[in-house]
């Protein structure tokens, strides 16, 4: 997950805190290595979206594109997710990603070290229920990556999508068959979850 501007994390001697807050592994801490634009998305968001999720996130399959520090994934596995994939281009964040997974004894999450819209541009094996969209700002990444999922194939009939962004969530330029299901807004992030319908 990563940073907005004008939060600074706090300085971990070259990591960071993460606590998962619920299920399985409530309450577990873990470290993460620093790297600029990168945090965990915070505690009280994490559990204002999980409370928008609950009924759908155990047996689910989920996909989290930009993973970072893998707060989100951690988090989805940890209440239930059959399987989940993580996405990011940063050595470091998937060394410490799969090493927390070997810690937790975890054997139905994967950490691919890639570029998540090339990876996208590839039709998956099986669709996803669940997909979390966290890239980092000011790159032009969150559009093409939903333009992507939805064309390529990504996304099971009835997925839940969310994202994380700059701007407001009715100025982005969605899929025309995502319904905009709950938003808010966090300091400068705006986080919302789409719901997807099967027709456009």
């Amino acid at each position: 997950m990563r940073k907005p501007p004008g939060n600074k994390p706090a300085d971990h001697g070259g990591s960071g805190q993460l606590r998962i807050i619920g299920g399985e592994w409530r309450s577990r801490q873990f470290s993460f290595p620093m790297a600029h634009g990168l945090r965990p998305t915070p505690n009280r968001v994490r559990e204002t979206l999980f409370n928008w999720l609950a009924p759908y996130v155990e047996g689910a399959h989920v996909l989290d594109c930009f993973t970072g520090s893998g707060a989100l994934y951690l988090e989805a596995l940890s209440r239930g997710a059959s399987s989940a994939l993580a996405l990011d281009s940063n050595s470091s964040a998937v060394a410490s990603l799969r090493q927390i997974l070997t810690t937790l004894k975890c054997s139905n999450g994967q950490v691919l070290q890639t570029n998540a819209l090339l990876h996208l541009e590839n039709q998956p094996a099986t669709p996803y229920d669940l997909v979390f969209l966290d890239p980092p700002f000011g790159q032009d990444l969150l559009t093409p990556a939903c333009s992507l999922l939805e064309e390529k194939g990504w996304l099971a009939k009835d997925a839940w999508v969310y994202t994380e962004s700059e701007a407001a969530p009715s100025t982005l330029a969605m899929p025309g068959n995502w319904r905009l299901h709950r938003e808010q807004k966090a300091g400068q992030v705006h986080y919302a979850l789409w719901e997807r319908t099967a027709n456009s």
